[in-house]
C-alpha cells in the first residue's frame, strides 16, 4: 500500500498535474494541501473518472485540505475538534484499518508575530487531539504540509535559516511533541540521501540550486512505522511547467 502527501499550491491551476502524477504513481491514497477551493468547486467529477473517491473541506483562495483514495472513506472528520477554527486545514477519514490525517499547518509569517501565535496554538491542539486518535485508531498517519523543517539537516543553510519562521525552535519543539505521543518520522526510518527537500521558493532558483526545505512529512504510529518498508520525495513534478512549489511524499506500507 502505498500513501502520499503533496502540497499543490491550488488545486484548480494544478488539476492535471495531480492527475498526470496519480496515472504515473497510482497510489492507494493521496493527501492534498492548500486546494484553495470552496467545496462546490472541488473537481468530484474528474477525481472519481481517475478511479479515486475524495473528501475534503475548503475555503475561497486559502487553504484547504482533501484526502483521494481508492477505498470508500468512513469516520470522516472535518477540522480538529478540539480548536474551533474557520480555517479549512485538516480532514481525517478511515480507509480499512488505517485512519488517515491529512493536515496543512498554518506557516506562521513570522516568529512573534499573531500568526506565529496561532501556529503553536494550532500544533499543540493537533498534538492533544492526535493523542486520543491514537488510542481509537492504532494505525494512524498523518500526512501533510507541517511547514516545519524539522531538524538543521532539512534546511539547505542552516545558519542562513537560524531562528526563522519554518526553523524555529518553538516550531521543532511542536514538532518532536508530535513524536512523543508516539509518531514516527516515515522519512527518517530510511538512509536517504543528504540535502533531501520537499520545498523549494519560486525565487532566486532555488529548485535548480537545490536550496529547499523539508517541510511535508508523513508520521505513523508505531504499529504503522512497523509495516512501511520506503519512504521517498518524488522531486519530478517540481520540474514541470507551472508546478506546485512543493513535491510529492510518498511511503509504502507493507499491508
Amino acid at each position: 500500500m502505498k500513501i502520499a502527501t503533496w502540497n499543490v499550491n491550488s488545486l484548480k491551476v494544478r488539476l492535471l498535474q495531480v492527475l498526470q502524477w496519480l496515472k504515473d504513481n497510482p497510489v492507494d491514497i493521496l493527501c492534498l494541501q492548500e486546494t484553495k477551493l470552496t467545496d462546490e468547486k472541488f473537481p468530484l467529477t474528474e477525481i472519481e473518472a481517475a478511479g479515486y473517491q475524495a473528501v475534503f473541506t475548503g475555503q475561497k483562495t486559502y487553504n484547504g485540505v482533501a484526502i483521494l483514495a481508492k477505498e470508500t472513506a468512513s469516520d470522516i472528520v472535518r477540522n480538529n475538534p478540539l480548536f474551533p477554527d474557520e480555517q479549512q486545514r485538516i480532514v481525517a477519514a478511515t480507509f480499512g484499518k488505517i485512519r488517515i490525517v491529512c493536515a496543512y499547518v498554518p506557516n506562521g509569517q513570522s516568529v512573534g508575530s499573531d500568526k506565529y501565535r496561532y501556529k503553536i496554538e494550532w500544533l499543540r491542539a493537533l498534538r492533544n487531539w492526535l493523542e486520543e486518535e491514537k488510542k481509537k485508531y492504532p494505525y494512524l498517519a498523518l500526512l501533510g504540509d507541517y511547514n516545519i523543517a524539522p531538524e538543521d539537516r532539512d534546511v539547505y543553510d542552516p545558519v542562513a535559516w537560524a531562528g526563522n519562521v519554518l526553523v524555529s525552535e518553538l516550531e521543532r519543539v511542536a514538532f518532536r511533541a508530535l513524536l512523543d505521543i508516539g509518531l514516527v518520522d516515515a522519512f527518517r526510518l530510511f538512509e536517504q540521501p543528504e540535502k533531501s527537500y520537499s520545498w523549494w521558493d519560486y525565487r532566486q532558483l532555488a529548485f535548480p540550486r537545490n536550496r529547499g526545505l523539508r517541510l511535508d512529512h508523513i508520521l505513523l504510529s508505531g504499529k504503522l512505522a512497523s509495516l512501511c518498508s520506503a519512504c521517498t520525495i518524488d522531486r519530478q513534478p517540481r520540474k514541470w511547467k507551472q508546478p506546485s512549489d512543493h513535491t510529492p511524499v510518498i511511503a509504502e506500507l507493507d499491508l
